[in-house]
């Protein structure tokens, strides 16, 4: 277990319980969501251009059906573990109970790095995937969808691949596919959407004003990316872009499409032709902007660099980016952050909306689909405010996370309850 992997688990862990305790929910409850319902393991042999065969790492991680069939995407990264996926599974439970989604938690996983490998190869090893763990997914079990490192076409590969199996056309068992094979046309860029969503209405709860405020993205893939490309749509400017090849710096606003073209083309937001550059692919966290969004991998605030964020807000567009540690010492600070399990929900409402179409054999336009997860963020967001309210009224202390996970743990809590499982 690398410290990273563990240090996600613990954080992840230590929310649920703290939590449990502020929301005065028995241990028990506890008990349940500290542990998954299934942990499936495998082993993906690919034969590989050169004629050898490689065999690559898979799990899929159930976390808790209490409220209806697993989901969460699957990530192909090279240094991703099953602490790992464990921790995103929990936090896709408590994301889609906050939500108010008909699901459970779930993450899958394959330790690759997919830019090493040809197109023929992705595709053997995403059907590989698929083989292994065929038995534990469908529509009304487990529906996957894309995370780090897959994308429309790693999903449609897999949809192909268990229809086979299947033996006929099974849509609905996966998410966030080409719009050719029941795919949501807003799903590609769900996820930054709806952190924009939630951006602007942070900023006028919390800033009192969303008009001309600066914006610094920590990640530009693609939650970054379109998150950076509908905050700009919304009004504001966007100062600063980090990314694996380093940061770019503008007070007078980087041209989003510009750089989103940048990076298609050269990998790197770094090629950029304007602002200040520098090689430190965390630089947008320290920006001189009003709001800073992580959004790229976990842990990248902690107590070492918190002190040096300069934004009054941070809208968490990653899975567990912050440490409680760093949120402690921003929250002495008084920057207020706004927990991944609200601001990046977007992609899995938008997958919610895909599925539904699916399984219902209808579908409806992109401009109806986004105007409906709109509103699904925005209400999630008021919902959680008004947790957030009552529950400083008892502890000063609890953070927009603890409202949050409070307000998530009181559904589970009673489905669980109804179920008789507590």
């Amino acid at each position: 277990m690398s410290e990273a992997s563990s240090q996600l688990l613990r954080t992840v862990l230590t929310t649920i319980r703290r939590g449990v305790e502020l929301g005065g929910f028995p241990e028990q409850l506890y008990t349940l969501l500290s542990k998954p319902e299934r942990v499936v393991s495998v082993t993906i042999p690919v034969r590989m251009d050169d004629g050898r065969i490689e065999v690559f790492e898979g799990f899929r991680v159930q976390h808790c059906s209490a409220l209806g069939p697993y989901k969460g995407g699957i990530r192909f990264h090279p240094h991703v573990t099953l602490e790992d996926d464990i921790a995103l599974a929990a936090l896709m439970t408590i994301k889609n109970s906050l939500a108010g989604l008909p699901y459970g938690g779930g993450k899958g996983a394959v330790r690759v790095d997919p830019r090493r490998l040809s197109r023929r190869e992705l595709e053997e090893l995403s059907r590989g995937y698929v083989r292994a763990l065929h038995w534990v997914l469908g529509e009304m079990l487990d529906i996957p969808g894309p995370d780090a490192g897959t994308d429309p076409q790693v999903m449609a590969w897999m949809v192909d691949e268990y229809s086979k199996i299947r033996g006929r056309f099974a849509p609905a068992a996966f998410t966030g596919k080409p719009v050719e094979l029941g795919g949501d046309p807003v799903r590609v860029y769900a996820t930054g959407f709806g952190c924009a969503i939630v951006t602007k209405l942070a900023a006028e709860e919390f800033l009192g004003s969303s008009k001309g405020l600066t914006i610094a993205i920590q990640g530009f893939g693609n939650v970054g990316s379109w998150h950076a490309y509908w905050a700009s749509k919304m009004g504001f400017k966007v100062v600063a872009v980090s990314d694996i090849g380093g940061t770019v710096y503008d007070p007078s606003g980087i041209d989003v499409e510009r750089a989103m073209r940048v990076v298609r083309e050269t990998g790197t937001i770094y090629n950029y032709p304007g602002g200040e550059r520098s090689r430190d692919t965390r630089g947008a966290l320290y920006a001189d902007a009003d709001i800073v969004a992580p959004d790229a991998l976990e842990n990248q605030l902690t107590a070492e660099n918190a002190r040096l964020v300069r934004a009054r807000l941070v809208v968490e567009g990653a899975n567990g980016p912050t440490t409680p540690e760093a949120e402690r010492i921003l929250a002495e600070r008084g920057v207020v952050v706004v927990p991944d399990v609200l601001a990046n929900a977007g992609g899995v409402v938008a997958s919610y909306l895909e599925w539904v179409q699916n399984v219902q054999c209808w579908s409806w336009g992109e401009e109806e689909s986004r105007s409906r997860l709109a509103k699904m963020m925005e209400s999630n967001f008021r919902r959680t405010l008004g947790v957030w309210g009552r529950l400083r009224e008892r502890a000063a202390e609890a953070t927009l996370r603890d409202a949050a996970v409070v307000a998530a743990l009181q559904r589970l809590h009673d489905a669980m309850r109804w179920r008789g499982w507590l």
